[in-house]
């Protein structure tokens, strides 16, 4: 159908006949992204820098502006923001900015700059990443996504960022899942270790000029709301229990991502969904809650005690062959006793055009497949075998040891570390576990979510990755959202700053306060019998096995029931040691595990009313003769934004349908 904007409507909005959460929400209204852009796609983001409102030098330092996080986005963001003179307050819960969840990132972060001359372009990274997302994401902020990716490497590269390099200097790329080019950046298995010195660094040049003033070691507990508009926020020193009220012109929110709602998983132990969560019971919308990513590259559970699981870089399946024993029964042997007749290369043998390199979902779950058939190796835990073998012995045959080890040296040290096992002489044993969300706070275009003046960054945003995110594209979006791309957009919304100043007499700025004193109160008076740890692991096992890797609408009605009973249980039987008015470790973990029960079962509501698969979120009712994941565009091409719908109301869902109009909707296909 052709549009009034030259360019040509190829998918129909959706019609929901499905209803498997009927009596678990209410319907609200449609949801449209009010600034979304039109015209040729390729014109969309430069046209929308254009059009949007200028902030002259002299105005910017009346403005202010608080960013929650100190990650890719948030340092990206209060760097830049600093540079071009704003007011800039900068919170994170960690001792350091350094320390933010980003580090962790090892692989690499993608580019279009087509290096390796393989084809790559920015429309092609743009339809990998669409494809990859399983086609439930905003073309238009995708398309962006890919434009600015090229931006991000030279200016990290200003900044000093060691990029690995050719022999003869060029910088060099390699592939990641989902993709046949490379064009992938690396340093080495460190990836979001140097992206995040580099941002820091810009930062902390803004904090010596004065731009940006720091704060460590506080956590947003409350989002402060004028008039309908975001204009603070309430936060507790977490070293000395002061709770400051802090206020500016806008708000923007960088906080990571929600994956510890598992209990076990790749992120840091201290992630958590609490700023966002917050903002959400004031009125933003959460997009997408139930789009998890599971990441197929893990080190494997190894017992009941286990409080974190450890990432291994996507980047080891460029080299690395992924394999299970033909035969139950040789599961208990030694890897290098098996032959080669004897061993289930399955990827390259369901997958033939993409291997190893699939995306991580359909790796995680062919993983997942394999040890339910009673294929798995390693030590059982419980009664179960949860691993894989991640092989690296052709590569060391092709390359050398020293090839191997000037690649992934950290990787394999750390790995044999961890397991006592030298991955040089034994295959890597892996296993799937939760890594990322795809879901989070909704926001238009510009990133700012429903509540005017709050802009919502990185992982804690929804918007680019649909229902699952491509290797090395966390840190793209991360560094292009605080860079490139918030810069852009919120000096449209700051135009009409400088706001009527308020000060911390203001009534609602006091309603804010008294709400975070009166919930901290209430979590030291319980004095119940059970730790937040405890009702933490219990949510994780309950998200584990019935929204994880793969639900069902039986499953997922469970979870609702336990997760409601959970919730009741840690209301009335939390116990948290110590006082408010002093470092307390315990406090803090009882109001995130507080969020994280009632983001749970939001979750488990999101996935049992999509009644289809589609990237990380597969169902059981809902796949193709040969176990793939199984679409149904014509009911459920939208994003699910709910709306909080009060303690003791059931959750509103205001639904945005996805129209593309530069690439047509298809089922996946990667063999």
């Amino acid at each position: 159908m052709a549009l009034l904007d030259g360019t040509t409507q190829l998918n129909k909005p959706p019609v929901q006949v499905s209803d498997d959460a009927r009596g678990y929400y209410t319907l609200g209204e449609p949801l449209v992204d009010p600034v979304t852009p039109t015209g040729p796609i390729k014109d969309r983001w430069t046209t929308r820098k254009f059009d949007n409102r200028l902030v002259n030098p002299a105005n910017r330092r009346k403005m202010s502006v608080i960013i929650v996080g100190t990650g890719l986005a948030g340092g990206a963001a209060a760097a830049t923001l600093g540079e071009a003179g704003y007011l800039v307050k900068s919170f994170c819960f960690q001792d350091s900015p350094r320390r933010a969840h980003s580090i962790a990132a090892q692989g690499g972060i993608n580019a279009a700059k087509n290096y390796k001359e393989d084809g790559d372009s920015t429309h092609r990274l743009f339809y990998d990443t669409v494809k990859g997302g399983d086609y439930r994401a905003r073309e238009s902020n995708v398309y962006r996504l890919a434009e600015v990716s090229a931006n991000i490497i030279d200016q990290c590269v200003a900044q000093g960022v060691p990029f690995a390099r050719e022999y003869g200097g060029l910088l060099d790329n390699r592939s990641f899942g989902g993709v046949q080019v490379s064009r992938t950046f690396y340093a080495r298995g460190q990836t979001g270790q140097q992206l995040l010195i580099g941002a820091y660094q810009a930062m902390e040049r803004q904090v010596a000029a004065g731009t940006v003033q720091q704060f460590t070691r506080h956590e947003m507990l409350e989002i402060i709301l004028i008039d309908g508009k975001a204009r603070g926020i309430i936060a507790r020193d977490l070293v000395t229990g002061e709770i400051q009220t802090h206020l500016a012109d806008a708000v923007v929110l960088a906080s990571g991502g929600y994956g510890n709602v598992f209990y076990l998983s790749t992120n840091a132990m201290g992630s958590n969904v609490t700023a966002g969560w917050r903002a959400h019971r004031k009125g933003a919308y959460m997009a997408n809650p139930c789009y998890t990513q599971i990441h197929p590259t893990c080190i494997p559970v190894s017992g009941e005690h286990q409080s974190k699981l450890t990432l291994m870089s996507e980047s080891l399946r460029n080299d690395g062959r992924i394999w299970v024993p033909k035969k139950a029964e040789d599961c208990e042997k030694d890897p290098r006793d098996i032959p080669e007749e004897d061993r289930d290369y399955y990827l390259e043998r369901i997958y033939p055009a993409f291997g190893n390199l699939v995306p991580r979902d359909i790796a995680s779950r062919q993983a997942k497949n394999m040890c339910d058939e009673g294929r798995g190796v390693g030590p059982k835990v419980g009664d179960f075998r949860r691993g894989v073998y991640l092989d690296f012995a052709d590569a060391i045959a092709r390359l050398g040891e020293d090839g191997i080890r000037e690649k992934y040296d950290n990787l394999f040290d750390m790995y044999a570390r961890i397991t006592g096992e030298n991955p040089y002489e034994t295959p890597m044993r892996i296993y799937p576990a939760v890594h990322y969300v795809m879901g989070g706070l909704w926001v238009d275009y510009h990133l700012q979510s429903n509540i005017p003046g709050l802009f919502v960054a990185g992982e804690a945003n929804f918007s680019d990755h649909g229902a699952n995110r491509l290797g090395a594209s966390a840190l793209m979006q991360g560094l292009a959202d605080g860079y490139f791309v918030l810069p852009n957009t919120i000096r449209d919304y700051l135009a009409d700053a400088p706001f009527e100043r308020i000060d911390e007499s203001h009534p609602d700025v006091v309603a804010a306060r008294t709400d975070v004193e009166s919930r901290i109160s209430t979590f030291l008076s319980i004095n119940g019998t059970r730790s937040a740890d405890s009702f933490h692991k219990e949510l994780g096992t309950i998200m584990w096995e019935y929204c994880g890797m793969e639900r069902s609408e039986e499953g997922l009605r469970k979870a609702i029931d336990l997760i409601r009973e959970l919730k009741a249980s840690f209301w009335t039987d939390l116990k948290v040691l110590g006082t408010a008015d002093t470092l307390n470790q315990s406090l803090e973990k009882a109001g995130r595990v507080a969020d994280f029960i009632e983001l749970g079962e939001l979750m488990c509501i999101d996935a049992l009313n999509r009644r289809e698969s589609c990237g990380g979120h597969f169902r059981a009712e809902s796949q193709t003769e040969d176990g793939e994941a199984l679409r149904h565009d014509e009911e459920f091409a939208y994003v699910a934004a709910w709306e909080w719908g009060g303690d003791n109301g059931q959750p509103v869902l205001h639904k945005e349908d996805l129209i593309y109009t530069a690439i047509e909707m298809k089922q996946r296909s990667y063999k």
